[in-house]
């Protein structure tokens, strides 16, 4: 069956469910929640985000590894008062006190005989005769059944308990709120912001009859190993059987690019005077040395970080010698420095651009040309 919903990027999927979480504690709306997307699209990553964000307990539930009574609980004769009684499972939310989130991951490919379980959780927020606190929010996630997953239909009775996200890939979605935030390596930041197409790729893989596709998950496993394994002979195998063949020749033509031209240490190192040698000489080259900036941004590195970036928009006058002149550096220092000051923000080093010299330039600059 088709999810006949308009599909949101994994960040609204996570500004939504933050409302609800808001809006649950508040007393104001009480729903479960279904994450629809393809397999390593990000949907266990907005759960846990929205778990660490608001300090709730996560209990996550595979339920294609647990049977009805794993939920149910098992029974136990009371022979003093001649009734069954039901010693519940301790993997269900029960401390009303603690803000908590049961994830029913995996719904879609659940036996149908435990569907009816999931029911009364769902709508009721009961099983048994145990009830989910009002600190409880339900969220469960599936893939679809021309996702190349295992998977069944959803039929109405537990589509109805449910308010449906189905979630996309979006690539400045995750590059803006995944990626940088969660320091991705450069070259996966650079090739994803050039070659948006190839962030997630599985309904080509399945239609082309190929076992690997690009995911948002592939590429983050991709910064890992770029990190975890220096050596090429090691490294281009496992990123080959992380993406795929052609995809990861296209890639490691990027990452060489980039080892030969993109030298961030050096340049946070070196003296203001010798720094213009050190910055690559392609808008490639360029743009992965922003992102690189800002993952190498903190408390000791700010400063430095501040000076280089401001520094990417006087290449023309500096290395005339340089294609520079023709690169659209203006538009990447603003871009570099919008992402830089949202990590300030959220790390708390938001006092290095008030001292910084070089920010206060780039600021006088641009309101003089009218930009802020």
């Amino acid at each position: 069956m088709t999810v006949n919903t308009a599909p949101v990027s994994a960040g609204q999927a996570l500004d939504i469910l933050r409302a609800a979480h808001a809006a649950q504690a508040a007393g104001h709306l009480t729903a479960s929640w279904m994450l629809h997307g393809r397999p390593g699209i990000g949907k266990t990553e907005i759960v846990t985000q929205l778990a660490a964000e608001t300090g709730a307990r996560l209990f996550d539930l595979r339920l294609t590894t647990i049977e009805p009574q794993d939920l149910r609980g098992l029974p136990f004769y009371d022979h003093a008062t001649q009734r069954t009684i039901w010693y519940r499972p301790e993997d269900l939310p029960d401390d009303p006190a603690r803000p908590a989130i049961l994830f029913l991951d995996e719904l879609t490919a659940a036996a149908p005989t435990l569907q009816p379980t999931v029911y009364g959780l769902l709508q009721e927020r009961r099983v048994g005769r145990h009830r989910l606190p009002d600190t409880c929010l339900v969220i469960a996630a599936g893939n679809g059944i021309d996702d190349g997953a295992i998977a069944y239909d959803m039929g109405t009775a537990l589509s109805d308990r449910l308010i449906h996200l189905h979630i996309r890939a979006e690539a400045t979605d995750w590059l803006t709120r995944y990626a940088v935030p969660q320091n991705l390596h450069p070259a996966v930041i650079t090739f994803i912001r050039t070659r948006p197409d190839l962030l997630e790729t599985t309904e080509d893989s399945l239609r082309r009859g190929l076992t690997i596709a690009c995911t948002p998950r592939s590429w983050a496993r991709v910064s890992q190993i770029l990190h975890a394994l220096p050596d090429r002979r090691l490294r281009d195998p496992a990123i080959t059987g992380t993406i795929g063949d052609a995809a990861a020749a296209e890639f490691l033509l990027l990452v060489e690019e980039l080892a030969t031209n993109v030298q961030i240490t050096d340049l946070l190192a070196a003296p203001r005077s010798r720094r213009p040698d050190l910055y690559p000489p392609t808008m490639t080259g360029l743009t992965a040395l922003t992102y690189g900036l800002i993952g190498a941004a903190n408390a000791t590195t700010m400063p430095q970080v501040i000076e280089v970036m401001a520094e990417l928009r006087h290449l023309p006058r500096l290395r005339p010698d340089a294609p520079f002149a023709r690169l659209p550096l203006a538009e990447l220092t603003t871009h570099g420095f919008e992402l830089l000051i949202q990590k300030a923000l959220s790390q708390n080093l938001t006092d290095a651009f008030r001292t910084s010299a070089a920010y206060a330039e780039y600021r006088a600059e641009r309101q003089v040309q009218g930009l802020e």
